[in-house]
């Protein structure tokens, strides 16, 4: 399934490239890429390939945040962290693969339950803790936290993603772009003062909020509503009505978002966050190691994720992805932001590289900021101390619902699967393959064109 041989062998001893993985299927979009499973043709490893159209990404000015992106993804490696493994390009695309997540994103999960159980919640907040804690103990600013940035494996730990507007905290400690989901971010950035790797603790805190309750702690009809409960902070019916969530759990949300940034749990450093009541039960050593059992793992027999975007490939799709042979190319014919992809979107390959920061050059493009992947674009901002223009997300404001919220969900097949079913691993043994692996059913495909259907309907109503 989406295969394409070159006609020669395959040299898996030279730098990466797609000829040395099989293609499978498409798991999910965002504004410039897509992302699919794949497969490593030597070892027999599946993974996540994110891939980015270089010309869209010129489109939308979002060079430097690619750029950007893979080398904070060489720089890390962590246990709850979605880690690069190999990173390449060709005359079209360029190439992310990281670790493959079978267990969906928490706004998959979050949309299906309504509300996600409170030892759960508890469990990946640990987990998240750490991955932030690691981050900052680097210099990085994720900047985007979110439930759909937050994808969980097959065994249900938490896993951070999307570093496509993280950044460098800079020597002077402050940063100034206003970037990142309007819903999550943190009262100091939406006022466009200095700010630091505090913000993450808040939008962390917006998400436990929303885990546990099923909706989040600030909201509005417009952006400016938003803006407003965002900056007036915890408010006295915050816990309202929810007298089911522990009393411990309550006040580590409340400190994530304290409006004064050093105040907030976690700010100090993780130790403040292991010593809260709310871990009391939790061995941190243990569980840093990946070795404590979740209490909430996702069903193996569904596919948790949009099964929609296999088939938009399927049947959408002008120019599937397929392995090509690179031209040469003269840099001197390219425009300046394909040289600059060219030249600074280098080759990667975890088995045979060491990682590296690019600490403190990585600023020079930490200032522009591109949209995520779900937000829509305004006008851009005045410029910060940086020098550069940021753009504003607006995130899922209540004005009625998103693409994301009327996605029709996959559902589990009974027996075997029948095609592509098994992997033979280089022992020898066979393997069944995950829902993720499998071609999309007939059921899916009618999934599909109920989703065009309802967005069009959507679309006529807010007209």
């Amino acid at each position: 399934m989406g295969n394409c041989f070159s006609g020669k062998p395959i040299d898996f001893d030279g730098e990466p490239t797609l000829f040395h993985f099989s293609l499978l299927r498409n798991i999910g979009k965002g504004a410039f890429g897509k992302v699919r499973v794949v497969r490593h043709k030597k070892t027999q490893e599946t993974y996540a390939l994110k891939y980015i159209d270089k010309k869209k990404c010129v489109k939308m000015k979002a060079v430097p945040n690619i750029i950007q992106e893979r080398r904070l993804l060489e720089e890390i490696d962590h246990a709850f962290i979605v880690n690069l493994r190999y990173a390449f390009q060709d005359d079209e695309n360029c190439f992310f693969v990281i670790d493959l997540m079978l267990g969906g994103d928490l706004r998959f999960h979050l949309e299906r339950s309504g509300k996600l159980p409170e030892p759960a919640v508890r469990f990946w907040t640990a987990e998240l803790g750490s991955a932030i804690a690691y981050l900052h103990a680097h210099r990085i600013v994720h900047r985007d936290l979110k439930p759909d940035n937050i994808l969980l494996d097959a065994a249900g730990h938490a896993h951070l993603t999307d570093f496509n507007i993280a950044v460098h905290v800079p020597s002077s400690g402050n940063l100034t772009g206003v970037a990142g989901s309007m819903a999550y971010m943190a009262p100091e950035v939406l006022a466009r003062r200095p700010y630091g790797a505090a913000v993450d603790w808040w939008s962390l805190g917006v998400c436990v909020y929303e885990l546990l309750v099923g909706r989040r702690p600030f909201r509005g009809q417009s952006n400016e509503e938003l803006r407003s409960a965002i900056s007036a902070g915890v408010h006295a019916n915050l816990w309202s009505g929810h007298d089911e969530i522990r009393a411990d759990a309550r006040d580590a949300i409340t400190k994530f978002l304290d409006k004064t940034p050093a105040n907030r749990l976690g700010a100090r450093g993780a130790d403040e966050l292991r010593r809260h009541s709310w871990f009391n039960q939790l061995d941190w050593g243990v569980l840093e190691r990946k070795q404590l059992q979740s209490p909430w793992v996702p069903d193996p027999n569904k596919a948790n994720f949009d099964a929609t975007y296999d088939l938009e490939e399927l049947l959408l799709e002008d120019n599937p992805l397929r392995a090509r042979e690179r031209k040469v190319q003269d840099v001197n014919n390219l425009s300046q932001e394909m040289r600059q992809l060219e030249e600074q979107f280098t080759s990667y390959d975890f088995m045979s590289m060491n990682r590296r920061s690019y600490y403190p050059q990585n600023q020079i493009v930490s200032s522009v900021t591109g949209a995520s992947t779900v937000s829509r674009q305004a006008s851009p901002e005045p410029a910060g101390a940086g020098g550069s223009s940021v753009p504003m997300q607006d995130m899922y404001t209540d004005r009625g619902p998103s693409t994301e919220l009327y996605r029709p969900r996959s559902r589990s097949r009974d027996g075997r699967p029948s095609g592509e079913a098994f992997i033979r691993r280089p022992s020898g043994e066979y393997q069944d393959v995950p829902p993720a692996l499998r071609k999309p059913s007939g059921e899916e495909q009618a999934a599909y064109a109920q989703l065009q259907l309802q967005q069009q309907q959507w679309q006529q109503g807010y007209r």
